[in-house]
């Protein structure tokens, strides 16, 4: 896309924080010539870096973050940093100090969070590919709402140093891109290490309950015909059980915002109004949480790990819808019951050690937004969960899905 046109679409959309001069062009290795976005809470030397806080507004790194360094080594151009939740902290990318990120189907719906600019830019073809994290869905999300592909690794195999933190026990960093055959190639350059798929026994998990509970006919009838494609794929489809998954989403709370509220105790106590509002409501929540509480919540995630170690011996991967609903219209509700809501299927794979990749896997009946799906593998095991994905999309066509014609003057 003419830089002109990336801009003007920009406007549209509020993804980008900073345009970054890509100097000479493509650089040379795997990733060469691949335009790359980053979320604004990845350090890049020199350049504005602000998690679209106002408390950071003029912040500007001395040193690249580890996944910056592999990516320029790898030959990939960094082009933006990209707009995101204040603080990666919510699920709509609406709390920036910057403004909220419109989602490039229809600007009158949220992209999802808290790496909103990310799937965004993806999306609207800003960028090649980008970089989020996620801590309960914070990828994955954005690329189900947007209809990109998405990662989550496994804990630990992607790098977080010069990543500002959310909650160091459950943060990760992950890829973003249309296909997931990009998102291995992005992958083969990030981690830290490999460790080869085990082999394959061709079982596919379906929870026979919570991730059935409660949601959308049209997101329920898309998921369902993605299972199918899946089992047209060779994998047998096993209805499966997951002990502790419906107190997962609360455990996760308590790691994460006991973390978040002594990360920024110094802000709370000393300039709380110029957080967003949206981001004060959440970033308080830890505050009457107890070291008695966190306890609770790591034995949970003990416990709820060693089920899925279990159950990873009798299937390959387990598949999810990533949200309960279609893609809601920006503005109204309250902001921890909106979050609650939407993140309810995907903060229970963030208990979880292992990867989970989002996929595009069709358009909601009614509204033809994107429907996401999740599927989630053992830890470690990123390459079962790359190749089934790219599998699915050899044989689908909804990752080649654009958004729509009122768009496309700017595309």
């Amino acid at each position: 896309m003419p830089p002109a046109a990336a801009r003007a679409l920009d406007e549209t959309l509020n993804s980008v924080i900073t345009w970054i001069d890509p100097g000479d062009g493509a650089g040379h290795g795997p990733l060469g010539g691949l335009r790359l976005g980053l979320k604004d809470n990845i350090d890049t030397a020199g350049i504005l870096t602000t998690c679209a806080s106002a408390f950071f507004h003029e912040r500007v790194p001395e040193a690249d973050a580890e996944v910056v360094e592999r990516l320029r080594a790898a030959g990939a151009t960094i082009t933006a940093k990209l707009n995101m939740a204040e603080f990666a902290v919510g699920v709509t990318s609406q709390n920036s100090a910057y403004g909220g990120c419109r989602n490039p189907w229809d600007p009158q719906r949220i992209p999802g969070g808290s790496s909103g600019g990310s799937g965004v830019a993806v999306a609207a073809g800003l960028v090649d590919a980008a970089l989020g994290t996620d801590t309960g869905g914070s990828v994955r999300l954005p690329a189900a709402m947007c209809g990109v592909s998405g990662l989550r690794p496994t804990v630990g195999r992607i790098s977080t140093a010069g990543v500002f933190p959310v909650s160091t026990v459950v943060d990760t960093v992950g890829p973003m891109a249309r296909t997931v055959a990009d998102l291995a190639r992005l992958f083969a350059v990030l981690a830290r290490s490999h460790q080869p798929a085990r082999p394959a026994i061709g079982r596919l998990g379906i929870p026979t309950h919570f991730f059935t509970d409660g949601v959308d006919p049209g997101v329920r009838a898309v998921v369902a015909a993605a299972a199918s494609d899946l089992g047209a794929l060779g994998m047998d489809l096993v209805r499966v059980t997951l002990p502790g998954v419906d107190t997962a989403q609360d455990a996760v709370y308590t790691l994460v915002y006991s973390e978040l509220s002594e990360l920024h105790r110094d802000r709370l106590r000393s300039e709380p109004d110029r957080f967003h509002p949206d981001t004060l409501a959440r970033v308080r929540l830890g505050l009457s949480l107890t070291k008695d509480d966190r306890t609770r919540a790591l034995r949970a995630r003990a416990s709820f790990q060693a089920a899925l170690d279990d159950l990873f011996t009798e299937v390959d991967a387990i598949l999810t819808p990533t949200m309960p609903i279609d893609v809601p219209r920006r503005g109204g509700g309250d902001v921890i019951a909106v979050a609650r809501h939407l993140g309810r299927f995907t903060y229970p794979w963030s208990l979880h050690t292992g990867p989970t990749l989002a996929l595009p896997v069709g358009s909601h009946p009614d509204s033809g937004m994107p429907v996401g799906a999740q599927l989630t593998a053992a830890a470690g095991q990123e390459d079962v969960l790359l190749t089934l994905g790219a599998a699915y999309q050899e044989r689908t066509r909804w990752h080649r899905r654009r958004p729509p014609s009122s768009l496309e003057g700017m595309l």
